[in-house]
């Protein structure tokens, strides 16, 4: 049960609306500015959880033990509940399904990975219609290969996998109705049988490895392949959008990712994902009293910790709402901190590097086809995601 909060008389502004209401969803960052700068430890009475926005409390949330991030997934407005994983597990559960995820996600698969993918992503590139869309025609079907080539799916599955992807995933959204609920567990129990049962036919490579560790149950493993899909697919694809927003209005960034080295590729890259990372909160319950940098939360509490918020906070990076493309010192959350930092972080990391830098030397003149101002977010929090993001080659059969 959580104790009244000390700070429930603290409210927005009348001028800035709730960063969850449809007008605060498309642009929440004026509303998490004002919190960070007057109220960082923030009792929010609409969503009644404590929302962190700075990048103190953020990081120190993510990395204490007196939060729950088992407790915080059973406080979803869905009742449906998530398969044993490490999202939902807390230690020392967590580490004990964890440390068989490296074998599917641990850097030398993903510098394996790399090698085999740059084929698909000269594919993907080189039959850019003139006139395209960001994520439908690029973020997708790259999200598509790097998920059918680190789950050894055959070539004539991929589309039968992305379809059953991006039913599944709905589950991301933890606000979803009973009907999207509904629908996101049906679609995600038909991905599972279908890795599953794939999984069952790989004899050898990092799959082959996973699903034989003792360590794991069936179950298990196939929940770590579930998982990685849910959490890994739609925001990939996404973030290649989000990516593009940010990168083509800016040519002396485009001109550093096509004539920069790996380094260039890397900096940019952990630059776009502090922008706009795809998965831009999260959440925990205290289980006990936990004391943070910019306030206190009292046991029971529950907690929205904002990585979003977190990613543009001025204390820690200069000009943070500006693309800085060598930016060096970048203590970014996008893929979270502590026990639970993001296992697909370098799989995410090396996947932008290698498609959006073959995609901006193959197409020079790659350019936004309206004015980024003028491109809709999704009004639903999480993902974040452009509703469109249409692109131009530059060729003459794109004017």
């Amino acid at each position: 049960m959580t104790t009244s909060p000390q700070t429930a008389g603290v409210r927005l502004p009348a001028h800035l609306p709730h960063p969850f209401s449809p007008a605060g969803r498309a642009d929440p960052g004026p509303a998490y500015g004002w919190l960070r700068a007057h109220d960082p430890v923030h009792y929010d009475p609409f969503s009644r959880m404590w929302w962190l926005t700075s990048h103190a409390d953020c990081a120190a949330a993510l990395r204490a033990d007196g939060l729950s991030a088992a407790a915080g997934q059973r406080e979803r407005a869905r009742s449906d509940a998530l398969p044993p994983s490490m999202l939902t597990t807390d230690p020392p559960e967590h580490q004990r399904l964890r440390a068989p995820g490296q074998l599917l996600l641990g850097p030398a698969v993903i510098r394996a990975l790399a090698d085999v993918l740059g084929a698909d992503v000269d594919a993907l590139v080189d039959g850019l219609a003139p006139r395209a869309d960001g994520v439908e025609d690029v973020g997708a079907p790259f999200a598509t290969a790097v998920f059918g080539r680190l789950f050894q799916l055959p070539r004539a599955d991929w589309a039968t996998f992305a379809a059953l992807a991006r039913a599944a995933s709905v589950n991301l959204d933890p606000l979803a109705g009973p009907a999207v609920a509904m629908a996101g567990r049906a679609a995600m129990g038909e991905l599972s049988r279908f890795l599953t049962a794939h999984a069952r036919t790989v004899t050898e490579g990092p799959l082959a490895r996973l699903k034989a560790d003792t360590r794991l149950t069936e179950r298990e493993w196939a929940g770590i392949l579930g998982l990685a899909v849910v959490g890994g697919w739609q925001p990939l694809a996404e973030a290649v959008g989000n990516a593009l927003y940010w990168l083509l209005p800016r040519p002396d960034a485009v001109a550093l990712l096509r004539e920069g080295d790996a380094d260039d590729a890397r900096l940019l890259v952990q630059e776009l994902l502090r922008l706009e990372a795809p998965i831009p909160f999260t959440a925990r319950v205290a289980r006990a009293q936990v004391a943070l940098p910019g306030g206190t939360v009292p046991q029971g509490g529950r907690v929205l910790i904002i990585i979003g918020a977190a990613n543009r906070d001025p204390a820690v990076f200069e000009r943070p709402d500006e693309l800085v493309p060598g930016r060096a010192a970048n203590p970014q959350l996008a893929f979270g901190a502590g026990s639970h930092f993001c296992l697909a972080a370098q799989l995410v990391r090396v996947s932008l590097e290698l498609l959006l830098t073959r995609l901006v030397r193959r197409h020079p003149s790659l350019a936004l086809a309206q004015p980024s101002g003028e491109l809709a977010w999704d009004p639903r929090p999480l993902p974040r995601r452009l509703l469109g993001c249409p692109v131009t080659t530059g060729s003459a059969d794109a004017r």
